[in-house]
């Protein structure tokens, strides 16, 4: 495998050795517990890791100013951003030690907008971990109001270096 899918700093991401010596699961409950750091895009854009079970994974946040689009709604990149990590990090926690996971294929269905100041959580569920792919969906649901505001799927291909 190449080092092309670990980032050239490592002082803030885990290095390769790191990610393979841990079971999926390990490693998204390490990040949850604060004992590995988590994502960066995740600070970038204001969500976090909620909650780790075997085969299922929230995150939560709050879109702001700067994930807005022109016309003042939040961008649907931030919407595919979220569900990208709570469907991908579901499957990681699926992922057996020594190997990894990425994204093959992803859908996004924006069900409505999310209104400004509203805290949402993202959860993702595995429905298949095979040998060489998992499968999982998921949804963004208000936290305090409980409405669907989009759902997403996503195919993943798991390979061991």
């Amino acid at each position: 495998m190449s080092d092309v899918f670990f980032a050239e700093s490592s002082a803030e991401l885990p290095n390769r050795d790191q990610v393979l010596s841990l079971s999926g699961y390990d490693f998204m409950r390490g990040i949850l517990e604060g004992r590995l750091p988590s994502a960066p895009i995740a600070q970038t854009l204001g969500f976090q890791l909620h909650a780790v079970e075997d085969g299922s994974v929230t995150f939560r946040g709050a879109p702001g100013f700067n994930q807005m689009n022109p016309v003042g709604t939040v961008h649907g990149g931030w919407y595919a951003t979220i569900l990208d990590s709570a469907l991908a990090c579901a499957v990681m926690t699926k992922v057996p030690k020594g190997s990894l996971y990425t994204t093959l294929e992803l859908k996004v269905n924006i069900v409505r907008p999310i209104p400004d100041g509203c805290t949402v959580d993202c959860t993702g569920i595995v429905q298949h971990a095979g040998r060489s792919t998992g499968i999982s969906i998921g949804e963004i649901r208000g936290v305090e109001d409980d409405k669907l505001y989009a759902t997403g799927s996503t195919t993943c291909m798991i390979m061991t270096p």
